[in-house]
């Protein structure tokens, strides 16, 4: 039987006639990510996960981030899940959290950037969020636990990790398993790298301090060398994106230097999170990052893109559409 496809603007291509009858057969559909097209769910939805971060549970990776859906109750903040074994089609499993107010920040609080967490000891699920109130002066994390993966997480508290201010926050997971979080501290004019507890319920130490007025911050670990990269401090404007490079988190670290062309302002994106794909055949490395559109934040988009990355270099190719191969670890940019 011959299937026409043809393009919506979505992440991925359908079937148009069968997947339409037929929604399971959405997930045979070739592999394809569009950076900064529509992203549909399995329910045909827009994808709802800004700011996010992305954990893999055995074969299958999960994605968590803002909700900020149009008809949400105002007073309460969300955090979705989805869920794929692909990269490319994905499944929604839950709001995650649906938070009141939780400490009296005020009207028009804020809850940005969620990234959980799975510790292997306690075999609980840990979120970590950006909280604050209307005018960034709380810039404290907030932590919140579930027992499953996709179920629903209970607020615990908020702090400034070891007394610092916290904004723009990022997750990384080192080779060996230990658990980092990464946040803004405006003071300090930079960003801290910071080892989580044994329980993952608080922060343990700062293992540095980068000296760079970044936000946005993200890590990934490749043949030997740290990549960090991050965002300026423009707000929801996009900015030229940079990187440095440490042969330890404790550094030293690199000069920092652009990550894409600086005219084309990070392709109008910002970073949220470098996922490290590694396959049977190589390894790949993902830029997350988010185009926010601040006047419609439900229709904010993503920018996943391959980076190309080794021996202290680092760039971001123009983007283009891309199929992944999760097993092999092979990431195909189309021409």
């Amino acid at each position: 039987m011959m299937i026409r496809t043809r393009r919506f603007d979505g992440g991925i291509w359908l079937a148009t006639s069968l997947c339409a009858l037929f929604p399971g057969l959405l997930f045979a559909a070739p592999q394809v990510i569009r950076p900064g097209a529509v992203w549909l769910d399995n329910r045909g939805k827009q994808i709802e996960a800004h700011g996010g971060g992305v954990i893999k549970l055995g074969d299958t990776f999960y994605w968590f981030g803002e909700d900020r859906s149009r008809g949400l109750d105002w007073h309460k903040r969300y955090v979705s899940c989805y869920s794929s074994t692909d990269l490319a089609h994905w499944t929604f499993r839950n709001r995650a959290l649906k938070l009141a107010d939780p400490e009296h920040f005020g009207p028009r609080w804020v809850l940005e950037r969620p990234k959980v967490f799975c510790n292997a000891r306690t075999g609980k699920f840990v979120m970590y969020m950006h909280i604050d109130n209307a005018n960034y002066r709380v810039a404290r994390v907030g932590v919140a636990i579930c027992d499953t993966v996709d179920g629903n997480y209970r607020y615990l508290r908020s702090f400034r990790p070891l007394g610092h201010e916290s904004r723009d926050i990022g997750q990384f997971i080192d080779d060996d398993g230990s658990a980092y979080l990464i946040f803004e501290d405006r003071p300090a004019k930079g960003f801290h790298i910071a080892k989580l507890s044994d329980d993952y319920l608080s922060v343990a130490k700062d293992v540095c301090l980068v000296h760079a007025p970044l936000e946005g911050g993200a890590l990934v670990h490749y043949q030997g060398l740290y990549y960090a990269i991050g965002s300026q401090l423009t707000g929801w404007r996009p900015n030229p994106n940079k990187y440095a490079t440490a042969p330890s988190l404790a550094g030293p670290w690199s000069k920092f230097k652009d990550i894409a062309p600086p005219e084309s302002h990070t392709y109008g994106s910002q970073s949220t999170m470098l996922l490290k794909v590694a396959g049977a055949k190589t390894t790949t490395v993902i830029f997350m990052g988010d185009i926010w559109k601040p006047r419609t934040q439900w229709d904010s988009r993503y920018l996943w893109l391959p980076v190309q990355i080794g021996n202290g270099k680092f760039w971001l190719p123009k983007p283009s559409d891309w199929t992944m191969d999760v097993k092999t670890g092979e990431a195909v940019i189309q021409p």
